[in-house]
């Protein structure tokens, strides 16, 4: 009876033992709180360099890390070795002496209206940019340039080989104006225009000019490949007619069938391949 009573009772104060007894002078602490570091801000215009260089379709972007360590990239006209780096959307970045962008190519063709400016600068009241707002989150620049008074084609892209290409002076792309003069023109002034006149700008010979079928002898369709700002208005200005009316309506291949003035659309991917080719 005694020996279950201290068998039983042994237990009991070891297990009291353990649960109750603390060490004298010991205090429980809480536990310490962890500060997290402060999250970096990142910026979203700018973007890591060799993801930009493998957003334009180079190259991936382990093999764009080897490039920048090569010095194969530069930024804003300085090669950038250094891994990581931070590149703005605006900076200009060229690879093996290309410029390149990040963005997907995109390519808008617009029946200019009259009374429009051919310019990016969005200080100016009336531009073209306005009438493309809508086509394009890409940052689209005009293709060559028609004055405020000029309606017709003009296309748009931020495709800068393509825009470099087109408007090249040797480019020799294909473009044909529709010109309204004053009063008829005469048919020797034709052949002055056809056989070349020597300029302020240089000798200009366009490629053909003739009466538009069906209408006045003021109405002439003009082809040239000419890239000269202007240069329509000054040769007949050195003929002395004034153009009244100015409308380009091929461009490269490119026609405004389909098109109301004012309006614009997408090329097709057989548009664009051929405008490559040219």
């Amino acid at each position: 009876m005694s020996r279950g009573d201290n068998s039983r009772g042994g237990k009991s104060s070891k297990r009291q033992g353990k649960s109750i007894v603390k060490p004298i002078g010991r205090r429980d602490t809480p536990a310490k709180k962890v500060q997290n570091s402060p999250k970096k801000i990142s910026n979203p215009d700018e973007i890591r360099l060799n993801k930009f260089v493998a957003n334009s379709g180079v190259c991936s972007r382990r093999e764009a890390d080897l490039y920048i360590q090569t010095g194969s990239v530069w930024v804003n006209g300085k090669p950038i070795t250094e891994m990581g780096y931070k590149v703005k959307l605006t900076d200009e970045v060229k690879f093996d002496g290309r410029l390149i962008t990040p963005e997907k190519k995109e390519y808008i063709l617009l029946n200019k209206p009259k009374g429009f400016v051919t310019t990016t600068s969005p200080e100016k009241t009336k531009t073209v940019m306005q009438l493309v707002a809508n086509a394009s989150k890409a940052r689209l620049k005009p293709v060559g340039r028609l004055e405020r008074n000029t309606t017709g084609l003009l296309l748009f892209t931020n495709d800068v080989y393509l825009e470099k290409k087109l408007t090249h002076h040797k480019s020799g792309i294909r473009k044909i104006f529709h010109v309204e003069l004053d009063r008829n023109l005469k048919f020797e002034d034709i052949e002055k225009i056809k056989n070349g006149i020597k300029l302020q700008e240089g000798f200009i010979q366009v490629d053909d000019i003739s009466y538009i079928e069906g209408a006045s002898k003021n109405e002439i369709g003009v082809q040239l490949q000419s890239s000269k700002n202007n240069i329509i208005h000054k040769l007949f200005e050195h003929l002395n007619y004034d153009v009244i009316k100015l409308d380009r309506v091929i461009f490269g291949g490119l026609t405004k069938k389909d098109l109301p003035r004012g309006h614009w659309r997408k090329l097709t991917e057989q548009e664009v391949i051929n405008l490559k080719m040219l």
